[in-house]
């Protein structure tokens, strides 16, 4: 096992992602963070706090559950562990930032694309990962990255306090 980013580069990555984000956004645009749960979920609320620290304001945060949009659903049957989208504000006409631990395939984003789509028209959805890997089996690609793996044959893990009393990004 390697340790690809202890707590304080999660820290670190995460003030960088925030940064890109902010130099990115729109002057006054109505802005919402909506990470794909679970891990996503934890990065987006992390995300919000660093944005608000540095003067964004009035930022929405949602949680998107993508189990019913997932393209091996079949596979997984009765093995599907359904959670809970937790969005209560309106995404049209708003600035969306989708949140995610890793990108790998792009079967996740996608999944959370469909599922944005069907709740409303944002103005544009860009897309932040604090991992962004190679095996792409779609063409998406994240519009702000914490950190680049170049060459991993191997799984990445994303521990975060929240959920796993640590925080550490690891290569196994």
């Amino acid at each position: 096992m390697q340790i690809l980013l202890d707590a304080q580069g999660i820290q670190t990555a995460l003030e960088r992602l925030a940064r890109d984000i902010e130099k990115q956004i729109p002057p006054g645009a109505s802005v919402g963070v909506i990470g794909i749960r679970s891990r996503g979920d934890v990065l987006a609320a992390r995300l919000i706090d660093l944005l608000e620290r540095d003067g964004l304001k009035d930022v929405a945060h949602g949680a998107l559950d993508i189990t019913l949009y997932r393209d091996d659903l079949a596979e997984k049957g009765p093995n599907a562990i359904l959670q809970k989208t937790e969005i209560d504000f309106d995404i049209d006409a708003r600035y969306i930032v989708l949140v995610d631990d890793v990108l790998f395939t792009g079967r996740s984003v996608r999944a959370a694309l469909d599922a944005l789509v069907d709740l409303g028209r944002p103005v544009a959805i860009r897309l932040a990962v604090l991992v962004d890997r190679p095996g792409r089996e779609l063409p998406i690609q994240a519009d702000f990255v914490g950190v680049k793996v170049e060459r991993v044959n191997k799984t990445v893990n994303v521990l975060l306090r929240e959920t796993d009393g640590q925080d550490r990004v690891e290569v196994i």
